[in-house]
């Protein structure tokens, strides 16, 4: 439950399963949210061009404008966090919403109390405040945690909540090897699963980010075995 002192965080779930997303809502609102819910991809959008929502819950299979289609419309203007709801045992429907930016997923049929979990632990890192302290440095790259944003030579990359929670844990780590067994508590909020690929998915992302702004200066070595480091070159130019 939220403290009567806070604002409750607002939830958009977005699934054509009229009865589960009215159960979600209900639950939502028990544990101290601020939940709506919408039956199809071009409702979704609508309300969330109109709200201030602070996560988006997105079912994948939906008849019409699929969740994939309105994951692509809601990343081309927001950064609002997105939760995927995918079938159980389709990686490859994941693996695309990792690509397009969703932060994580969830296979259906998930618990309540689960989905409830995965939600805080992603509004956790999309924190506004962000965690007060110094600015990283890793290269040209400047990482702060307050604001939560990332340039490099003033210029910005950007990323999404779960991409720069994975970028600040190995800046924090700079040149040391970091297991995927630690990356996945730490950045996604749970354990490491079976042909688990979603950590694998946003350090993709994250490089191509990076390689955008500052060339091979900054680069995320996989270490073969155990996880990933980031790792500065200082003789290359960015």
């Amino acid at each position: 439950m939220l403290a009567m002192d806070k604002k409750p965080r607002r939830i958009l779930l977005v699934d054509d399963d009229v009865e589960l997303v009215t159960l979600l809502v209900d639950y939502l609102t028990l544990e101290g949210f601020e939940a709506e819910g919408a039956n199809d991809g071009p409702d979704g959008l609508h309300r969330l061009a109109l709200g201030d929502f602070d996560l988006v819950v997105l079912d994948v299979m939906m008849p019409g404008m699929n969740g994939i289609d309105v994951l692509r419309e809601i990343r081309s203007t927001n950064s609002v966090p997105v939760l995927m709801l995918t079938a159980k045992g389709d990686p490859i429907e994941r693996i695309i919403g990792l690509e397009l930016g969703a932060d994580d997923y969830v296979a259906k049929p998930c618990p309540p109390r689960e989905l409830v979990a995965r939600i805080n632990a992603i509004l956790r890192r999309a924190s506004r405040w962000g965690t007060p302290g110094m600015p990283l440095s890793a290269g040209p790259l400047t990482i702060s945690s307050t604001s939560r944003t990332v340039t490099a030579n003033d210029r910005p990359i950007d990323l999404t909540t779960t991409e720069f929670s994975l970028l600040e844990l190995l800046a924090r780590q700079i040149g040391k090897p970091v297991p995927k067994e630690d990356i996945y508590p730490r950045v996604l909020g749970r354990t490491m699963g079976p042909y688990d690929r979603a950590i694998d998915v946003h350090v993709s992302s994250v490089r191509h980010k990076l390689a955008a702004v500052v060339g091979k200066a900054v680069t995320i070595d996989s270490i073969r075995g155990i996880g990933y480091q980031l790792v500065v070159h200082p003789d290359v130019p960015a």
